[in-house]
C-alpha cells in the first residue's frame, strides 16, 4: 500500500513538472513571436525588411572626415526628358508607379515620415514632423480612415483618382557634395526630396508652385530600390530603379539655391536673368572640376593630353584651319621664338667687331699707331 501511494505521488510530480515546463515553453514562444512580429509589421512595408532598411541607410560623415562640403538645392522640372521617369506612368501599369504615388502610398500607410517645408531652413527632427492628416487637408486630397488606424498610428485610404499626380510637375532636392578624406574621393548624394504642386487659381492664369513636404531620402531608398523604371525609349526593358536613377545623377535640375550665410536663393542674389544663368553655370563648373584640381596629372595623362592636342592639330590642318595650328605651335614651342629673337643681336655684334679693325687701320693719326712706331 505504501509503495503504491509512493508511486502515485511520483507520477503526479512528474506530470506537474511536465505541465509547468510546457507552460514555460509556450510563454517563451509567445514572447518571441508575438510582439516582435507585430512590431516588424508596423515598422516595415511588404517586401522591405529591417535589414534592408539598415542597408540603405547612408551614414553621414563627421566634420573630421570631411575636407570640403557644399549643399546644393535643385529644381527638377518633370517636363524635361531626363526627368520624365519621375512622372510617368501617370496611372499604375503592370506594377509600375511613378514617384509621387509611391510617396503618397507610404505616407497613407504610416511607413514614412514627412517634415514641414520651412522656407530655406530644413530641419528633420521630430519637432518638425508634419502629420499626414494635415497634409491631406491642406492640399485638398480626399481620404478615408484606413483599417487598423489608431490615434497614435493613423492610416488612410486614398483612391487612385484622388491622388493629384498630374499636378506634381516638379521636385526640389537637396544635394550634398562631399570630399571624403578617409578614401580620398568625391561623392554626391541626395539628402531630401520635396514634391512641388503646380496649381492654378479659380480664375486661371499661371500655375503657382506649392512645395508640399520634405522626405528624407534614406527613408525612401529601400522602397525606391524595388521599383524598376524606364530611362530610355530605345530600350523597352526596365533596367534601372529609382534608387539607381538618383544615385547615378541621371536627372537634370537647375540650381535655385546654395547654402549661404544670408540664406537667400539664387534669384534673390542675382535678380538679372543673365547674371543668374552665369552664376548657376559657374557653380556647376566648380562642382564638376573640383576633383580634377586635387591631383597632379601622371605621365600617362600628360601623354594622352599631348596626343589629343596633336590629333586636334592634324584635324585642323586637314580642315584648312591654319590659325588653330599656328596657335598650337606657338603654345607648344615658345623657346624657338626666343632663339629667333636673339639671332639678329648676335649677327649685329659680329658685324660691329668686323667694322672696328677697318676704322683702326684707316685712321693713321690714332694713338695706337703712334705707340707701335715708338716700339719699333
Amino acid at each position: 500500500m505504501i509503495k503504491r501511494l509512493f508511486s502515485i505521488m511520483i507520477f503526479l510530480g512528474v506530470a506537474a513538472g511536465a505541465v509547468t515546463a510546457q507552460d514555460d515553453n509556450s510563454s517563451t514562444v509567445m514572447r518571441r513571436s508575438g510582439p516582435n512580429r507585430g512590431q516588424q509589421e508596423e515598422s516595415s512595408s511588404p517586401g522591405v525588411t529591417q535589414r534592408m532598411q539598415s542597408f540603405y541607410q547612408t551614414p553621414e560623415l563627421s566634420d573630421a572626415d570631411l575636407q570640403w562640403m557644399r549643399v546644393i538645392y535643385r529644381h527638377l522640372d518633370l517636363q524635361k526628358p531626363q526627368n520624365a521617369p519621375l512622372y510617368f506612368p501617370e496611372e499604375p501599369i503592370d506594377d509600375m508607379e511613378n514617384l509621387f504615388r509611391i510617396i503618397m502610398r507610404l505616407l497613407a500607410n504610416g511607413q514614412l515620415n514627412a517634415y514641414e517645408y520651412l522656407d530655406g531652413r530644413e530641419i528633420f527632427t521630430d519637432q518638425f514632423k508634419s502629420p499626414v492628416r494635415d497634409i491631406l487637408d491642406r492640399f485638398g486630397i480626399y481620404y478615408t480612415e484606413g483599417k487598423g488606424s489608431t490615434e497614435k498610428n493613423p492610416k488612410f485610404e486614398i483612391n487612385e483618382a484622388d491622388v493629384p499626380t498630374n499636378e506634381v510637375l516638379s521636385y526640389y532636392i537637396i544635394e550634398r557634395w562631399e570630399f571624403d578624406t578617409r578614401n580620398n574621393r568625391m561623392r554626391t548624394r541626395v539628402e531630401a526630396i520635396c514634391p512641388v504642386l503646380h496649381r492654378s487659381g479659380d480664375f486661371g492664369g499661371e500655375a503657382v508652385r506649392y512645395p508640399m513636404f520634405w522626405i528624407k531620402f534614406n527613408d525612401l531608398r529601400p522602397h525606391l530600390a524595388q521599383q524598376y523604371i524606364f530611362t530610355d525609349d530605345d530600350n523597352n526593358l526596365a533596367t534601372r530603379t529609382y534608387d539607381d536613377y538618383f544615385n547615378m545623377n541621371m536627372y537634370d535640375g537647375e540650381i535655385y539655391k546654395t547654402r549661404n550665410l544670408q540664406n537667400k536663393s539664387m534669384a534673390q542674389l542675382y535678380p538679372d536673368e543673365e547674371k543668374l544663368k552665369a552664376a548657376q553655370d559657374s557653380i556647376q563648373h566648380r562642382l564638376d572640376t573640383f576633383g580634377d584640381k586635387l591631383w597632379v596629372p601622371d605621365r600617362e595623362e600628360i601623354i594622352a593630353a599631348r596626343e589629343a592636342r596633336e590629333e586636334a592639330e592634324a584635324l585642323a590642318a586637314a580642315a584648312g584651319d591654319s590659325t588653330l595650328v599656328a596657335d598650337n605651335k606657338a603654345d607648344k614651342k615658345p623657346s624657338r621664338s626666343k632663339a629667333e629673337k636673339k639671332k639678329p643681336s648676335r649677327n649685329k655684334s659680329k658685324a660691329d667687331k668686323q667694322k672696328k679693325p677697318k676704322s683702326v687701320s684707316t685712321d693713321t693719326s690714332s694713338s695706337a699707331a703712334r705707340s707701335v712706331r715708338r716700339r719699333k
